[in-house]
């Protein structure tokens, strides 16, 4: 069974247990709508479902590149400098008992209600994953390799860019992969409670006001649409990276 059709066949599963709960339930439609009633909401309000959705997505990939982007830099830069470590990693630990969620109002009230305070909190939650895992990664190089470039270089030996550049980076790799990975999960996160503290469009403005209004089966297709972009952009940068290190064995025993 291949992985898409598994897929298919778990989402069509969990279809029906929620359809059978509410067939045997006999819960208000208000309360849990159905599948089929929630499918029917999204057909007849995909119009006005699809501009928020885009707004979603959009703020969702620019938090994930500038979060990658900011989290890689920190994590060549704590690698490089010896002395930045020192008094950089503290901070970046200490950042993270802080609750993200709580600076929601703070970016809102700090740079408004557009999408730069969205983007802003999709990026404070996307930059500890890929900071840490990246670091890891660079830090945990087999120095057998280290010596075997130190060996190839001849008297003057590598220079630290070199080494950074051909064998610390492509180790690291796997790890900075498995920080993008945690990091791509968690990013709707950033953006859908960015657009519930303050927004005037997105998909969490749009559950807000279907909250407001009892329009439950609204609230159900945008978590829906949510989520299938979600998966979709996991999706793609799972792919992306498992092209980029191809050359990594699937498991210990390959």
């Amino acid at each position: 069974m291949t992985q898409a059709l598994r897929l298919i066949t778990i989402a069509l599963g969990l279809l029906l247990l929620w359809q059978c709960i509410v067939w045997v339930s006999d819960v208000p439609k208000f309360i849990l709508p159905g599948p089929l009633r929630v499918a029917e909401t999204l057909i007849s309000q995909y119009a006005r479902i699809a501009p928020h959705a885009g707004i979603t997505a959009l703020e969702i990939v620019l938090g994930l590149i500038c979060g990658t982007m900011l989290g890689g830099m920190t994590a060549i830069s704590l690698t490089v400098f010896s002395p930045l470590r020192q008094w950089l990693m503290p901070v970046l630990i200490a950042s993270q008992a802080l609750p993200v969620f709580a600076l929601a109002p703070l970016l809102t009230l700090w740079f408004g209600y557009g999408l730069i305070s969205k983007v802003a909190m999709a990026v404070l939650i996307i930059y500890f994953p890929v900071t840490a895992a990246f670091y890891d990664g660079l830090r945990r190089i087999d120095p057998g390799w280290l010596d075997m470039a130190r060996v190839m270089a001849g008297p003057n030996g590598p220079t630290r860019g070199s080494v950074m550049l051909r064998i610390r980076l492509p180790a690291a790799l796997p790890a900075f992969g498995s920080g993008l990975r945690v990091a791509t999960a968690v990013a709707p996160i950033g953006a859908v409670v960015g657009e519930w503290v303050g927004s005037s469009a997105g998909l969490g403005y749009l559950m807000l006001q279907a909250n407001g209004r009892m329009q439950t089966d609204l609230m159900f297709a945008a978590l829906l649409v949510l989520a299938v972009m979600a998966l979709g952009l996991y999706a793609l940068v799972d792919r992306g990276l498992r092209l980029v290190t191809n050359w990594q064995p699937e498991n210990g025993y390959a």
